[in-house]
């Protein structure tokens, strides 16, 4: 009995220990979704901005642009993948994962070769446990992603996208990253930066409606060279922002229910420490008992 009672003292002990590490995780994702949330909703304006003057551009313009029409030289498609650096975060690194895997299946039965970009430990370590190889890689501040880096993704992507077909170019890019919708959902999501889509706030002309007039300056060209570049960085620095606030969420939500586990073991090893207590107070009271009883009937 004491045997017992001593390894549940030390069980209550470690989760105690466990639960102020949990407790200590929550508070600092808590912390830092704020400033999160604050970037991505200061980012979007620029974003959605910039995406619908290309859009028109795309749209108004006659303009054959080799970022807005469809590649035919070969059949290689640039995915990437957004991840955390760390776990302790539930089931949001595994949930993006798994939505780029669902995407890699539907290129490769459409006859695609995917070429995959992550960033990330967390897909570091997946593809690199499985043997299967990336284009790129990046890690090192999935919660707090900087212009910088984005814009080094941005760029080597660009770069995929623009290079010869026997140099490696891909014909597509996809982004694989966490939607941050509010605090309690976060949706993994698939976008297609390149070629361009007609997206958000600019609709072709019906047929037969008179379409806007719009000058550009120099050239619908030169305007597409200065835009595109810029759209896919901040498309890019966009999905890691979403990302990280989608993280940092996951991590608070799932920091709190291992916290409130940690209290739920604690009353329950207090509980049966109590008892095996219990059981070894009656059976020392027994032997007492039974030792007078011996020297009583002596």
């Amino acid at each position: 009995m004491a045997g017992q009672q001593r390894v549940y003292r030390q069980r209550i002990r470690s989760t105690q220990s466990l639960k102020k590490i949990f407790r200590a995780m929550e508070l600092i994702a808590a912390s830092r979704i704020g400033k999160a949330r604050d970037r991505v909703t200061a980012a979007t304006p620029y974003s959605r901005a910039l995406t619908r003057a290309v859009s028109a551009v795309a749209t108004h313009s006659n303009v054959t642009h080799p970022l807005v029409t469809e590649r035919t030289d070969t059949n290689r498609v640039a995915v990437l993948l957004v991840t955390s650096d760390r776990g302790m975060a539930g089931a949001y690194s595994a949930s993006a994962i798994r939505e780029a895997e669902r995407l890699i299946g539907r290129l490769v039965e459409a006859g695609k070769e995917p070429v995959v970009y992550v960033t990330g430990r967390r897909a570091i370590s997946y593809y690199a446990f499985r043997g299967r190889e990336l284009a790129g890689q990046w890690s090192g501040a999935s919660d707090a992603p900087s212009v910088e880096t984005a814009t080094e993704i941005a760029d080597t992507l660009l770069a995929a996208f623009r290079a010869p077909a026997d140099e490696g170019g891909v014909a597509e890019l996809h982004v694989v990253f966490t939607h941050f919708r509010n605090m309690v959902s976060q949706t993994p999501r698939v976008i297609r930066l390149l070629p361009l889509e007609i997206v958000e706030g600019v609709e072709p002309p019906e047929e037969g409606a008179v379409s806007p007039l719009y000058s550009f300056e120099p050239s619908p060209e030169d305007v597409l060279d200065a835009l595109l570049p810029m759209y896919v960085r901040s498309r890019v620095y966009t999905c890691l922002l979403q990302a990280a606030a989608s993280e940092l969420a996951a991590r608070q939500r799932a920091m709190h229910t291992a916290t409130e586990n940690a209290e739920d073991l604690v009353r329950m090893y207090t509980r049966l420490a109590n008892q095996a207590r219990q059981a070894e107070i009656t059976q020392e009271i027994s032997e007492i008992v039974s030792g007078a009883d011996s020297l009583a009937a002596s």
